[in-house]
C-alpha cells in the first residue's frame, strides 16, 4: 500500500527577491520506492535551485520559517535562522538524494521563465539507510519535514549580514526562496 504527501510551496524573501518563488511537492512511498515530484513557477530565472527537506533527527515537529526568524533583522531569512523552526538540512532532491550529498551541481536549473520540474525515483531503502547512518533513525517521517527551495542570482546585491555559506558556495545558493510543510494527502 503506498503512502502520498504534498506539500504546498510558498514564497520567502520575496520582497527582497522580486519574485514570488512558488509551486507544489509531491511524495509517493510505494514498497521500496519514493516518488518525488516538484514544479517550480516564479523562481529566479536561469538560475540552479538547491532544494531539500528539513527537519529535527528527534522527530520533533519542523515548521516554517517566517519573517519573525529574520534575527538580524535585515531583511532576509537565511539559512542558518531557519534552522530554530525547520531544523537541519536533511535530504537533497538532487541527481542522488540517497546519497545525501548536499552540496553539489547537481540540482534543478530554472529556464527563463522561473519555471522547474523536478521527478525522480528513490530507493527507499538506501536512502533509509544513509539517512540512519548520518541521523540515528531510518524514519523519515515526511510529514513532520519542511521543504526548502533556494538560490538567488549571483548578480542580486545581498546584504553583508546574510549567512549561509557551505563550502564553496556563498549565501546566493543557500538563500531561501520557497518553503512548504509536508503533509500526508487526503
Amino acid at each position: 500500500m503506498s503512502k502520498k504527501y504534498i506539500a504546498d510551496i510558498v514564497p520567502i524573501n520575496d520582497e527582497f527577491i522580486g519574485t514570488k518563488a512558488h509551486g507544489q511537492a509531491e511524495f509517493i512511498e510505494d514498497g521500496n520506492n519514493l516518488h518525488i515530484k516538484i514544479e517550480m513557477f516564479d523562481t529566479p530565472a536561469n538560475t540552479q535551485h538547491w532544494e531539500h527537506f528539513h527537519g529535527f533527527p528527534d522527530g520533533k515537529d519542523a515548521q516554517i520559517a517566517t519573517m519573525v526568524q529574520d534575527i538580524n533583522h535585515d531583511g532576509l531569512v537565511d539559512l542558518p535562522e531557519t534552522e530554530a523552526v525547520s531544523g537541519t538540512t536533511m535530504v537533497p532532491f538532487d541527481n542522488a538524494p540517497h546519497e545525501m550529498n548536499i552540496p553539489n551541481d547537481n540540482y534543478p536549473v530554472s529556464d527563463a521563465q522561473g519555471h522547474f520540474a523536478y521527478e525522480i525515483d528513490v530507493p527507499l531503502d538506501e536512502l533509509q539507510k544513509k539517512f540512519k547512518s548520518v541521523f540515528g533513525t531510518d524514519d523519515l517521517e515526511l510529514d513532520k519535514r519542511i521543504i526548502y527551495v533556494h538560490g538567488v542570482s549571483q548578480d542580486l546585491k545581498l546584504p553583508d549580514t546574510v549567512a549561509g555559506v557551505v563550502g564553496s558556495y556563498d549565501a546566493h545558493v543557500t538563500l531561501p526562496i520557497a518553503t512548504g510543510k509536508i503533509k500526508v494527502a487526503d
